[in-house]
């Protein structure tokens, strides 16, 4: 038994259990008398002792297949599990599912040994959770074996020292002379003893990614998945389990959250004695991974987290986690750039004068750094043509991509550039050279979307091609940022020229390979920043963020719809990583017309900047801008650095409201947002959280009245509340000049000398 303080993995000898614990959670679970693991716990700390053996209750059910002759106690399908499979017992869904050479799928996997050292090593090839040092994690790996396929698994959990959190994932290694083909294989997978749970899911659609949607646990599956491709916009690789009690600031959470950008499911299985199932990993659909003899596969990281603070409690545990401990590199702790992006300025349509005319007004109100999107290379004057030929349009571009930017550097700000690595047009030198380089079944008809078509990324020529051509402009050109866009995804997947065997594993090599390159631009070019984007919030995932430290939130950029965007990214995502901007009004999504206050408020909980013709703005707006950047600048860490909390949410009301709060509690900013205005509506009062009780604040209105609101304890804010009221209220102290539909406040908070 190996203790360290605060944070211990106990292997008791006598029971064979397993407890991992620390200052927060319990994960506990044994060697069954078969062999095989089964879980006792996982939540809220308890003490260590011998034997846990009660957690485990056998009973006899009727029809149940039982394991051994003459026990009618001990059936799989009524004990909950650490790794189960199908068919040998239990008739739940599997975490995982092999087959043998002459077909059968039946295994038999029971402990081996185990191993528990300090620290946690990288999964190769693979986004992970990391440990910077190794005090900070202890890791324990418990290998099964099947006998008669002659093959292990290697279940691995890491418990950190500082979070309530467990990280999962497996290893298969095949010793089987004839091979094993891998059918499913999860990242892991919780038994839970009753269904007393409401589950939250992040859904949408391009544009309204990331909804909070919530269901109560029912019979049968309930889940989230993708099959294109990408972790998508219609389901995002993360749900939370929570107590019926349970809201934002109280109850207990169980979340789940893939650190992976590919294809995935996730899902809570209820069976007919209440018992739920919860699994999350690759999605099976067209997943068949053979493995020869003394090959390995390797399952992408599930990071489990526990809260018995609500979601803010959930949430607070993710962000700090990811943004410290999965992003890399020298961004990750360093406040994000102010940028503007030409696309809504100028799209397709622009040549060096125009770009640089735009930089000098950017450069005079304060932006830092300048970002051309598309339309920079080949032949590309619309989306029909060029994507695959990553070489400077000199006809826009007389100087190249090295000329421009520095002119940008020159005038005082550092150059980002667009690309989109993953895709191809049929109108390219790329694709006239190697069609087979799509990856779809070419002797066929295969879609498009808008206009292109995926790159066979499981290729590895495909992607050193790729590589090749980006490193060119990046090795010649000042860049310091990179927009890494994926615009389309999965139809028709076939990988031309390679094995029938070969087709079930394209799909992960696929991501494997898009994983690979980041990797290798990330050693080259260390210090460039590299932002995410996949058509808006197609692929904001965690796996992204451990190359990509920000990440392209959501095309939209209407206010209104961001706060819900936002909102619903909250749930896992830190605000570091959240891209957020301001945008021309009407809207290009909704043709909503929204204050150019408004859409800063929003825009400021994240990394912030501009999306927009600011050449065709008024002198009075170009001031309104300047004051915007300054604000920014002086306040960013604490906007993304400090603790975010929600404090209403805009699903369940007209309003919403949520705050930063730096970690030493000394100073935070808080928001509050109104959709509609009533005629005549109620009093509004908002109770803050995580302020000192004792401290003394003073408020701020930043923006709009630009009002000092005097002085507060902690305890009066968070308990007694702060009335937002307005006229709207009948409050006369508010303005009516910046009253309306779509309105936001802002507060500043600073504790005073009492």
């Amino acid at each position: 038994m190996r203790r360290y303080i605060n944070m211990s993995i106990c292997f008791q000898k006598n029971t064979k259990e397993f407890h991992l614990s620390n200052g927060f959670i319990s994960y506990i679970f044994k060697v069954l008398e078969n062999g095989s693991l089964g879980h006792m716990y996982f939540g809220k700390k308890i003490r260590e002792r011998e034997d846990f053996g009660h957690l485990i209750e056998y009973v006899r059910r009727d029809m149940a297949p039982n394991v051994y002759e003459g026990n009618h106690r001990f059936s799989l399908e009524h004990l909950r599990q650490e790794y189960p499979t199908y068919g040998s017992g239990d008739m739940r869904y599997p975490a995982f599912e092999l087959e043998q050479a002459d077909g059968s799928r039946v295994t038999d996997f029971r402990y081996k040994t185990h191993r528990i050292y300090k620290g946690k090593e990288n999964l190769k090839g693979l986004p992970a959770v990391y440990a910077e040092k190794e005090e900070e994690a202890e890791t324990l790996e418990v290998t099964l074996e099947d006998a008669l396929l002659d093959m292990d698994i290697i279940l691995k959990y890491t418990i950190f020292r500082d979070y309530p959190v467990i990280t999962r994932s497996t290893e298969f290694i095949s010793r089987n002379k004839d091979g094993i083909t891998l059918l499913n294989a999860m990242s892991g997978c919780l038994d839970l003893p009753d269904k007393d749970y409401m589950m939250i899911e992040l859904a949408g659609t391009w544009s309204g990614e990331r909804q909070v949607r919530e269901r109560e646990l029912s019979y049968g599956f309930q889940g989230i998945y993708s099959m294109r491709g990408c972790s998508s916009h219609q389901f995002n690789p993360f749900l939370a389990l929570k107590r019926e009690n349970a809201d934002e600031r109280s109850g207990e959470v169980l979340g789940f959250s893939l650190v992976y950008s590919g294809d995935f499911l996730g899902q809570a299985e209820v069976d007919n004695f209440d018992v739920t199932r919860v699994i999350m990993g690759i999605h099976p659909n067209e997943f068949r991974w053979k493995l020869e003899e003394n090959e390995r596969f390797q399952t992408p990281e599930l990071v489990m987290a526990y809260s018995d603070r609500g979601m803010n409690g959930l949430s607070r545990t993710y962000h700090r986690l990811y943004r410290t401990r999965l992003a890399r590199g020298k961004w990750r702790d360093k406040v994000r750039p102010i940028l503007i992006n030409n696309w809504e300025a100028t799209y397709f349509d622009f040549n060096e004068q125009k770009i640089l005319t735009l930089a000098q007004k950017a450069a005079d109100i304060g932006v830092e750094l300048f970002v051309l999107d598309d339309g920079w290379f080949g032949k590309r004057n619309s989306d029909n043509s060029s994507l695959g030929d990553w070489y400077p349009n000199l006809e826009k571009l007389p100087g190249g991509i090295k000329g421009l930017a520095e002119k940008i550097n020159a005038l005082g700000m550092k150059f980002g550039l667009w690309f989109e690595p993953e895709m191809v047009n049929k109108d390219s030198d790329l694709f006239r050279a190697h069609p087979d380089w799509l990856l779809a079944d070419i002797r066929r008809n295969y879609c498009h979307s808008r206009n292109q078509y995926v790159l066979d990324f499981s290729k590895q020529e495909v992607v050193d091609y790729i590589y090749e051509q980006m490193c060119r402009v990046l090795g010649e050109a000042p860049v310091s940022y990179i927009k890494w866009d994926m615009n389309r995804s999965f139809s028709e997947v076939f990988s031309n020229g390679n094995s029938r065997e070969y087709q079930g594993k394209a799909r992960h090599k696929y991501i494997l390979g898009v994983y690979g390159l980041y990797e290798r631009l990330i050693k080259r070019f260390p210090d460039i920043l590299f932002e995410s984007c996949a058509s808006g919030g197609a692929r904001f995932d965690a796996g992204m963020l451990y190359y990509a430290p920000q990440a392209w939130t959501s095309d939209n950029t209407d206010a209104a719809d961001r706060i819900k965007i936002q909102y619903g990214t909250s749930y896992a995502y830190p605000v570091s990583s959240i891209g957020s901007h301001v945008s021309a009004s009407p809207n290009h999504q909704v043709f909503r017309n929204t204050s150019l206050a408004t859409r800063a408020n929003v825009a400021f909980f994240g990394t912030f900047g501009y999306e927009m013709d600011i050449t065709a703005l008024q002198e009075e707006e170009l001031e309104v801008l300047k004051k915007q950047i300054a604000f920014m600048k002086q306040y960013r860490e604490l906007f993304q650095m400090g603790d975010f909390i929600r404090l209403r949410s805009p699903f369940e009301g007209n309003t919403a409201a949520w705050m930063s709060v730096s970690d030493d509690k000394t100073e935070a900013m808080m928001a509050y947002y109104r959709m509609l205005q009533p005629a005549h509506g109620r009093l509004e009062r908002l109770y803050l959280a995580g302020l000192k009780e004792d401290a003394l604040y003073e408020v701020q209105e930043c923006f709009g009245t630009e009002r000092n609101w005097g002085t507060y304890y902690g305890d009066e804010l968070m308990y007694a509340g702060f009335s937002v009221s307005d006229f709207s209220s009948g409050v006369l102290d508010v303005a009516r000049e910046i009253q309306g539909d779509f309105f936001s406040r802002l507060f500043y908070l600073k504790e005073v000398e009492k």
